[in-house]
């Protein structure tokens, strides 16, 4: 047997591809919408992919598991467990199995077993792994159900997808999904479907993989005999869910475009076609790192790095509904594009070299970083009103007297409130997060604007005036 684990560290996501080297059968569990590195590897091992398998509909990236069917004639997977609603659409022209809790998927001398576990979805499943003719499972791919110190959040479907009053019942469901869990035998390792950094849990480890007998020790999920108390703390505290969240449970209930299908943006060189679209309402964002933007850029644009936070932050920002043009140096743009696609976002039209861009248009501005420090003179005279655009959580725990609060994510829908009568400054933890909320404020042209560089972290150390909460 062949077993690889495969991540996506901008979207904390895991995937495992499935094989069976004596019949050369495989199939891979939670594929990313980039099908291409699965079949990489399946080749070089000699293996043919047959078969994905969908843990539950997902909600924060876009499911390889459809390209696979179309693309490969693999046989989808997907569950047949709860309610009416979270049911997979359009799947009838494709290569398909609905499961049910207690069904088998053979996969050469591999054999995975069905367990519905429900609670961060209703038709949440996971999947038992076991080698050849023995009787006992080695692990369990758990999806978003079970992480390494966490549990999948039972609210999602609630917040991000409108279906009112259903994070109560998914924590019902959760607490019964874990006491079923919890019988299984404790040497079972336990591959998830999300490591530290993702939405999907308030607190999930790093470690790529655990045990059950660990996790039962030392995960939190485990510790309650009470559900109602459980459900209590599971729920309490939870972040904000992105946004794009809602728009990945219809692509992935009724299906995305194959990706070779989309069309390829296009490249200009023409600066004057860039400010024409931007006169024209088109989003234009610039993947440079935050220090080359702030010293130039093109008026009217904002900025995303290309990091391990950006796919995140474009599930943010980015209006699906409205043609996008990216700014980005050669080297990147086929990463940059990749992430965009990974969450969905397939409206990108045109795409243009950021250093060129910025070089030759004559619409160019920029902002200025400031330490806390260098402010506080401005702030305490009335001169410049502080902008936090760190989570509720953060605000409330400790924030600098007199900001106000708009959190990032949801700054682009807000722009309204943002105080603009003085200059701003622009404030996060660290300064990252508030140098992405500078440039949406210049987009949209509040321009008056510094950035807090070293944030609320260093405003302690320098100045230490804050309300607590």
């Amino acid at each position: 047997m062949l077993l690889k684990h495969f991540y996506d560290d901008n979207l904390a996501q895991a995937s495992y591809l499935v094989g069976c080297q004596a019949t050369g059968e495989a199939v891979v569990i939670d594929p990313a919408r980039e099908i291409e590195p699965y079949i990489k590897e399946a080749n070089e091992n000699g293996l043919t992919i047959n078969g994905a398998l969908e843990t539950h509909i997902h909600a924060d990236f876009v499911s390889g598991g459809r390209e696979m069917a179309e693309r490969l004639g693999a046989v989808l997977y997907v569950s047949d467990e709860g309610d009416d609603d979270w049911k997979y659409e359009n799947i009838d022209h494709l290569p398909h199995q609905l499961l049910k809790d207690g069904d088998e998927v053979k996969v050469g001398n591999v054999t995975i077993g069905v367990l519905h576990t429900p609670g961060h979805t209703p038709e949440s499943l996971s999947f038992t792994l076991k080698d050849g003719g023995t009787d006992n499972a080695m692990g369990v791919f758990t999806g978003d159900f079970l992480f390494v110190g966490d549990v999948g959040r039972p609210d999602l479907l609630d917040k991000a997808a409108g279906a009112e009053g259903t994070a109560e019942k998914g924590g019902q469901q959760m607490f019964e999904s874990l006491q079923k869990f919890s019988e299984l035998p404790g040497y079972l390792q336990i591959w998830p479907g999300h490591g530290a950094g993702s939405a999907c849990g308030k607190s999930l480890g790093a470690v790529p993989q655990s045990t059950l007998g660990y996790e039962k020790k030392e995960n939190w999920v485990f510790s309650h005999a009470d559900a109602d108390e459980f459900v209590k703390e599971l729920t309490d505290g939870q972040p904000a869910p992105p946004v794009y969240f809602a728009e990945m449970k219809k692509v992935n209930k009724s299906g995305a475009e194959i990706v070779r299908d989309l069309n390829d943006p296009k490249r200009i060189d023409n600066p004057k076609e860039l400010e024409e679209a931007i006169d024209n309402g088109v989003q234009v964002l610039d993947t440079r790192d935050s220090a080359r933007f702030a010293k130039n850029h093109v008026k009217g644009t904002f900025n995303i790095p290309i990091n391990k936070s950006f796919a995140n932050w474009a599930g943010w920002l980015v209006d699906y509904d409205r043609d996008l043009y990216i700014l980005t140096d050669e080297k990147d743009h086929h990463e940059v594009l990749t992430a965009l696609r990974s969450i969905g976002i397939d409206n990108v039209t045109h795409y243009m070299d950021a250093t060129q861009a910025v070089t030759m248009s004559d619409r160019t501005e920029h902002y200025h970083n400031v330490t806390p420090e260098e402010s506080v003179s401005m702030i305490e005279n009335g001169e410049a009103k502080v902008l936090d655009v760190r989570s509720e959580e953060e605000y409330e725990e400790a924030h600098i007297e007199g900001a106000a609060h708009i959190y990032l994510g949801e700054l682009p829908d807000k722009i309204d409130e943002v105080p603009a009568d003085r200059p701003l400054v622009v404030q996060c933890g660290s300064g990252v997060r508030s140098a992405i909320a500078a440039s949406v404020l210049q987009a949209n042209g509040i321009t008056d604007i510094r950035n807090m560089d070293g944030g609320f972290g260093l405003w302690k150390k320098q100045v230490n005036k804050l309300i607590e909460a």
